[in-house]
């Protein structure tokens, strides 16, 4: 697939079949075969889960975005970016795109109110974890060396940095083209 298609396409058709998989086609089927007794409701569920869910969405679109102008790669793992994405997001949180689907996740359980879409987003953080920590990060670091190790020692892995990281010239090789 990775060439086949224009870049725009292949992240494109790589966002409606994982993501869109991952956030729409399992949540509707667990809904589905969901017991009514498995809702949990609290004041302001509804307005929560929206807005989470809608963050969510707009922040993985961005980091998609963000890989096809800046890293010439889509978000698939067998069509990744060529060049190291450290900017727009990737400047706040190294994981953007992951902290995305899961605010959306967990927006879509708030917006459901139901406890296994809870239990869903929780197992996909953990998931999403043990990838990024036993394949994605050995990866990039053979991929990219000193570039993702000056990266990986400024901006943490999950939760934002604030103000965003910006390399410095002399110790980074601008976007991380190599």
């Amino acid at each position: 697939m990775a060439g086949a298609l224009p870049l725009w396409s292949r992240v494109l058709l790589f966002t409606l079949l994982v993501p869109g998989s991952v956030l729409g086609l399992a949540p509707w089927l667990l809904l589905r075969i969901a017991q009514p007794g498995w809702r949990v409701d609290f004041a302001g569920a509804g307005l929560a889960g929206a807005a989470a869910l809608a963050l969510g969405l707009a922040v993985y679109a961005g980091c998609a975005i963000e890989f096809a102008a800046r890293g010439s790669g889509t978000p698939a793992p067998f069509d990744p970016p060529r060049r190291l994405v450290v900017s727009g997001l990737y400047r706040h949180v190294r994981n953007p795109m992951y902290v995305g689907v899961l605010l959306a996740l967990a927006g879509e359980s708030l917006l459901t109110r139901s406890l296994p879409l809870a239990v869903y987003a929780a197992s996909f953080a953990l998931a999403f974890h043990l990838r990024v920590v036993l394949h994605e990060e050995p990866a990039l670091q053979r991929a990219f060396g000193a570039d993702f190790e000056a990266y990986r020692a400024n901006v943490p892995r999950w939760l934002p940095r604030l103000p965003g990281w910006r390399p410095g010239r002399s110790s980074f090789r601008g976007s991380g083209a190599r």
